[in-house]
């Protein structure tokens, strides 16, 4: 019965936490959270192809490719010559400053959820965290999936990142 009242707390948390999050996200830009996670992916990876833009944030490809235009009519990307045939979407100014703003209304919305813990209490957390997501990418098998919202700088600061050190080596 225990397990399944963990169980429980953890999907309602989880629940309550990405509705908060994608809420002030989506409130603060105006785009949808597909759209958002995109923006985000590209300011740490700018040129991707659309394709490989739609697998990190879990779209496919025709509605990665819907999703592209609508940010490319709201002047928040560009498409450029890539690799061979493929074509590369990168950042507009404007796409930077939105993607930043997606940054800071996570941060601040994921913050409001920590204020009931105290500074002890939020390093358990991260520590149980870390234990979940690294657990989650057995099953998930794509970091870039995972945390496609991420601020992916900030894991690496107080310790290493539990994904990118679940993510095998690939060969590059």
């Amino acid at each position: 019965m225990h397990d399944r009242r963990s169980a429980n707390l953890l999907g309602a948390t989880a629940l309550a936490v990405t509705d908060l999050m994608l809420e002030r996200v989506t409130d603060d830009t105006g785009i949808g959270a597909s759209a958002a996670a995109a923006l985000v992916v590209l300011a740490g990876s700018p040129g991707l192809s659309g394709t490989e833009l739609g697998r990190r944030v879990g779209s496919s490809q025709p509605a990665a490719a819907r999703m592209i235009d609508t940010l490319l009519r709201r002047e928040l990307v560009e498409r450029r010559p890539g690799r061979g045939r493929e074509v590369a979407v990168r950042l507009t100014a404007r796409g930077r400053r939105a993607a930043a703003d997606i940054l800071t209304a996570r941060a601040e919305g994921l913050a409001q959820v920590l204020t009931p813990l105290d500074a002890s209490e939020r390093d358990t957390l991260a520590t149980l965290l870390g234990k979940l997501l690294t657990g989650l990418h057995a099953d998930i098998d794509n970091a870039d999936l995972l945390c496609r919202l991420c601020e992916r700088g900030i894991c690496a600061i107080a310790a290493p990142c539990p994904v990118r050190d679940a993510e095998p080596e690939r060969p590059g």
